[in-house]
């Protein structure tokens, strides 16, 4: 009887830890679900998006406040557009913000960061930054210095 104890409360002890790893797992992969009411969405347009992908980061003054829900090429201006997803709770981004895309250290992935402008109005869900900033592509930096452009 014993022995069958054991085994019993081994059994609940490893589904257990595989329960929490799969927890870890989907929290450390942002899969998890997350409700979509307490969020809203800008756009912004990018010559180049370099290494945006979906689920990146976006953050304000080091301070993630939402992510990139999906770059998609607008057929009209040959631009990419990137369609962010801002938590509600940061709803006073002024009107004449940019979105900036930049390297996290030297070889690390891009994010999206909004620099901060003055106006007093602010950018309501659905509006577009007027101002952006692609990222930099080392490639085409080397290249241009190398032929002298």
């Amino acid at each position: 009887m014993a022995q069958r104890t054991t085994e019993i409360i081994t059994g609940l002890f490893i589904i257990a830890g595989l329960a929490a790893l799969m927890f870890l797992a989907l929290q450390v992969s942002g899969l998890s679900p997350k409700s979509d009411a307490d969020t809203y969405t800008l756009y912004a347009n990018f010559n180049d998006v370099g290494g945006i992908t979906p689920r990146g980061k976006v953050a304000m003054a080091g301070v993630t406040v939402g992510s990139v829900k999906s770059v998609t090429l607008d057929r009209d201006t040959f631009q990419a557009r990137v369609e962010l997803t801002i938590d509600a709770n940061v709803d006073n981004i002024p009107a004449d913000s940019s979105a900036v895309i930049r390297t996290s250290g030297l070889l690390g992935e891009q994010y999206i960061d909004i620099s901060i402008g003055g106006d007093m109005d602010s950018l309501n869900a659905g509006d577009t930054f007027y101002s952006t900033q692609s990222a930099m592509n080392l490639e085409r930096l080397i290249t241009n210095f190398a032929s002298g452009k």
